[in-house]
């Protein structure tokens, strides 16, 4: 199997993004085939990992997906030199409750790979105590060995001589020491960092990550100290497309979807058809479904209310096969969509959902859904496991209910989507089935 690393960290915000995607560029550039995954439900890290190293990056998630799909995912990585896996959180941070293969933390994926942890430290306003902080994860859980530290945010020489001194003390590996540079932060927005499509200086980016990273970090040590465990020879359920042929939005505002599914509908024959709402495209006339993902539809509102040719034919295609959206697709087939101002925007009216962005309360969470209705050729009854993550308030939903959906502990969740004839839509993303 292919040796890996995970690049993971005791936080978030400590840099690893950054971390990731120099040591990917860094490494191809040195002619390292080098294959990324993405621990956890984020649907943004893996276009920068793709625009980093080249090569197609998948989510690995221990809550949402059975053991079988983890390791033909990871299977993905079997032509490469090495993997490098991107933690998510905290390295240990997961829900109460697992599933049957852990509880999303990024630690499950680690153990169950066989990948030694590199920690990613952000050692600003301390030095020797840092090496507390890797001792303890170090000796946390035996089965998810820390291979040594990278140290961000490095104020000084002198800061990162005391830092060396106390890790060096207890035993622990320092990998390199990266100097503070605040010019090298991507830029935030409420769902994450801003999209890698959104950035038009993303490959200069990436080329100084890469440059920094190969002069504070011993890359030939990262190389060695990667590892893997033999998985076992199992092979995964099919993916089930919702449709064969599926038009698929796909512009800043509509880009949350995970690879992995896209790989899956196409490895079962289904033709993707991108088009672009905020170009104000018509989805292609002879698509099955048409598929609206998540994504920053309020950023883009005023543009997608003057889209007439792409609600009208919404309304074509809506008039005699399915339409599916989420999250911010599901908010654009709604009635309207009130912005951050308190301005109300019209959308394609498909259902009766009205949000708001004036009235912002975060939803995050694992779910599990039971469909009452079906998603084009994903029938009533299955069960699928997703991820709901939005700051939008909801306030009408008039239509009937798309699913039963709870929470990671089994409370039932509210927010159940909206179905309308061949219309539906959920907060939710969909991960995969679900048990």
């Amino acid at each position: 199997m292919t040796p890996g690393l995970m690049i993971a960290a005791p936080a978030s915000g400590t840099g690893k993004t950054t971390v990731m995607l120099g040591l990917l560029r860094a490494l191809r550039e040195d002619g390292v085939a080098v294959q990324p995954f993405k621990s956890g439900p984020d649907y943004i890290d893996p276009a920068f990992h793709r625009a980093a190293s080249g090569r197609a990056s998948f989510n690995l998630d221990s809550w949402a997906m059975p053991a079988a799909t983890l390791d033909a995912l990871a299977a993905r990585g079997d032509d490469a030199a090495l993997v490098l896996a991107e933690g998510s959180m905290g390295l240990f941070d997961g829900v109460a409750t697992a599933g049957a293969t852990g509880n999303g933390a990024s630690a499950d994926i680690a153990r169950r790979m066989g990948w030694p942890v590199v920690l990613v430290l952000d050692i600003s306003g301390q030095a020797q105590s840092a090496a507390a902080t890797a001792l303890g994860f170090s000796r946390y859980d035996p089965d998810v060995p820390i291979a040594g530290v990278i140290l961000n945010r490095v104020a000084s020489p002198r800061h990162e001589r005391l830092a060396r001194r106390g890790l060096e003390a207890m035993g622990i590996r320092v990998f390199g020491c990266l100097p503070r540079r605040g010019d090298l932060k991507l830029p935030e927005r409420h769902l994450g960092l801003v999209q890698a499509i959104e950035h038009p200086d993303l490959e200069a980016r990436i080329a100084a990550y890469a440059a920094f990273l190969r002069a504070h970090v011993d890359l030939s040590a990262i190389r060695a100290a990667a590892k893997s465990t033999r998985r076992p020879a199992t092979i995964a359920a099919p993916i089930v497309p919702p449709a064969q042929r599926i038009a698929l939005a796909q512009d800043a505002a509509f880009s949350f979807t995970y690879p992995h599914l896209l790989d899956g509908w196409r490895a079962a024959g289904a033709i993707i058809l991108p088009f672009s709402p905020l170009a104000d495209e018509a989805p292609d006339r002879d698509a099955d479904l048409v598929w609206l993902p998540g994504g920053y539809p309020e950023l883009h509102a005023g543009r997608l209310a003057a889209a007439d040719r792409f609600r009208t034919g919404l309304h074509r295609h809506a008039s005699d096969r399915p339409v599916h959206g989420e999250c911010g697709g599901y908010m654009a087939l709604g009635a309207g969509l009130i912005d951050a101002d308190g301005v109300h925007h019209r959308m394609a009216g498909l259902l009766g959902l009205v949000t708001s962005y004036a009235q912002r309360q975060m939803h995050l969470g694992y779910r599990r859904a039971t469909l009452i209705g079906p998603i084009g050729d994903i029938a009533a009854g299955t069960s699928l496991a997703g991820h709901e993550f939005h700051y939008s308030t909801i306030i009408d939903q008039p239509d009937l209910p798309l699913a039963d959906v709870t929470d990671a502990e089994g409370a039932a969740v509210a927010e159940t989507g909206s179905r309308r004839g061949r219309v539906s839509g959920t907060f939710f993303h969909m991960i995969g089935a679900g048990a």
